[in-house]
């Protein structure tokens, strides 16, 4: 990952390189006066983009924030180490959960990702950069684990959030369509999981029926390099 964080936060000056690492290497300055946020379940679970300091701050005073989840995983930026930083300051449980944006969600992070929401000290905020792929099948596990309907959860991976299904992401929609077609009325969704799912599968079946599509080829130009998601 591209970045020109020195990895100090304790002085003036280096945290001064996290902020310009932040706003202009991870393109914070982007996120500044746009979010993401949204409610998953209320009082439960929210979403946003990777916030910065300022932001986290007004979630938790808002919503009563107890837990930040980064579905980016230990990335070592500015934009990591603040709110690593401000999580500590603001008394939040902090959990690295690195999820996928264009692999079929593997099964052993799922099953890890539905202890963290069955232990977690609630409400907490997922966040990945964008808020809108690892944000997106993060919240949508959530419903899925909390009984909800493939419905409710395809709805936390649309075009609101940035969402583009037609682009590799789309893979993601293939995981939710694969438990619909499999699972849905018959088995509960972490059983599926734990028992049916074939992540392998699910790949090359959606390798085969989209590697040649024109419409998916531009949409993955346009979000992997004029958007420049992770």
């Amino acid at each position: 990952m591209d970045t020109i964080y020195r990895g100090d936060i304790a002085t003036k000056a280096g945290r001064r390189n996290a902020w310009l690492d932040a706003l202009f290497i991870d393109h914070a300055v982007l996120r500044l006066g746009w979010t993401n946020f949204a409610v998953v379940k209320p009082g439960a679970l929210y979403r946003s983009n990777h916030p910065v300091p300022f932001q986290l701050e007004k979630f938790t005073r808002t919503v009563g924030l107890r837990t930040l989840i980064n579905l980016r995983g230990e990335c070592r930026n500015g934009s990591d180490a603040l709110s690593r930083d401000a999580a500590g300051r603001l008394g939040l449980d902090f959990y690295d959960m690195a999820l996928e944006s264009r692999g079929a969600p593997q099964r052993d992070r799922i099953l890890r990702i539905a202890e963290i929401f069955r232990t977690m000290q609630r409400p907490a905020l997922v966040h990945c950069k964008s808020g809108a792929d690892r944000a997106g099948i993060g919240s949508a596990l959530f419903v899925l684990i909390e009984g909800g309907t493939v419905a409710a959860a395809r709805a936390q991976l649309s075009w609101r959030f940035g969402h583009i299904r037609q682009s590799n992401t789309g893979i993601l929609d293939a995981f939710l369509d694969e438990y619909e077609r499999a699972g849905e009325g018959r088995k509960p969704f972490l059983d599926w999981v734990a028992e049916d799912y074939d992540e392998v599968a699910l790949r090359r079946a959606y390798d085969a029926r989209n590697a040649n599509a024109l419409p998916r080829r531009i949409a993955r130009f346009v979000n992997d390099r004029i958007l420049a998601r992770e």
